[in-house]
């Protein structure tokens, strides 16, 4: 673990932790607040409090080290009194501030509870906006339009390819295969390089996808790339995409850090809340039919409402 707490060539360097033990699309959203940290405390170490596997996603932000935290159960890994600087952008709920408040840091940055200063959360506003206007309120410059990402250190291994990812964190968010396997069949009929992306729990996913089409003349099989890719692989695999078709998730929030256009499928989450700036992207949903249960086994209503035939529309309005 590296907190530079105990080396000495970094001893007298103020220490500056963020707390947000999320995923990798919660950590996208918040480029912007951690961009307007680092331009704002240039002289402090700041440690980014997040899950173990996000660290090859932080080397794309740069400048910013990790601090290996599964979650909010257990207090953070840093000795009390160590933190110059506590950003709380985990959320405002009982947990997150019960860890940020045992840092016993020298100033925390907040919402708003208790006695502890900070604007009022408000819910209904993007998730990039949420956080710089934490920041602002704080004195600290944030921009919510600074979200760009740097290149991953590895070249793209299929240049101008169309990403279609088949995978989400959670069922409410995974449209049918059946239906990603129709797109990926368009597509390539219309002349795109086609690749499933997932993750290695998506594998099964993306190799059923890559059935599907194949049935219906689509030989998917060179760009199965779901479950073996490394996070900076799958980076640059966006980063130099054609198109991304996506469901809202990581990739989804890549293909914007990247300028990449982009059809996001969107259920269970409000898409005026974690959809894309705006830029070549297009959101399909159904609002009136979202049920909104983000940890439910079955994919939402408004995610279900969306057909092939709108992610195609969608595709051609974007020029792709």
């Amino acid at each position: 673990m590296d907190t530079a707490l105990d080396r000495p060539e970094n001893a007298d360097q103020p220490l500056l932790l963020a707390l947000r033990a999320l995923k990798l699309g919660d950590l996208l959203v918040a480029v912007p607040a951690l961009r307007g940290l680092q331009r704002s405390f240039p002289e402090h170490r700041i440690l980014y409090a997040a899950p173990a596997w996000i660290a090859g996603a932080l080397e794309l932000v740069g400048g910013i080290h990790h601090l290996p935290t599964p979650g909010l159960d257990d207090p953070l890994t840093v000795p009390r009194g160590a933190v110059d600087i506590a950003v709380n952008l985990h959320g405002n709920g009982p947990e997150s501030r019960l860890r940020i408040a045992e840092l016993q840091a020298n100033r925390v940055v907040a919402h708003a509870f208790d006695q502890t200063d900070g604007p009022e959360w408000i819910t209904g506003i993007p998730e990039r906006e949420r956080w710089t206007r934490l920041l602002n309120w704080h004195g600290i410059a944030a921009d919510p339009l600074d979200y760009r990402l740097n290149r991953p250190a590895v070249p793209s291994p299929h240049p101008g390819a169309t990403v279609v990812h088949v995978g989400a964190a959670y069922g409410s968010r995974l449209w049918p295969v059946e239906r990603f396997a129709e797109v990926a069949v368009e597509l390539t009929a219309a002349g795109h390089h086609v690749v499933l992306t997932g993750g290695t729990s998506e594998r099964g996913r993306a190799e059923e996808t890559a059935a599907l089409a194949k049935l219906k003349g689509a030989n998917l099989d060179a760009g199965l790339l779901a479950g073996s890719q490394s996070l900076a692989e799958f980076a640059a695999t966006i980063a130099d995409a054609r198109l991304v078709v996506s469901a809202d998730t990581g990739a989804a929030h890549l293909a914007s850090a990247y300028g990449r256009p982009s059809v996001v499928l969107f259920g269970p989450a409000p898409a005026e809340e974690w959809g894309p700036p705006p830029g070549p992207h297009v959101v399909l949903t159904a609002v009136e039919r979202r049920r909104g249960d983000v940890f439910s086994a079955d994919p939402d209503p408004a995610l279900l409402a969306v057909s092939v035939g709108d992610v195609l529309a969608a595709v051609e309005g974007l020029g792709c």
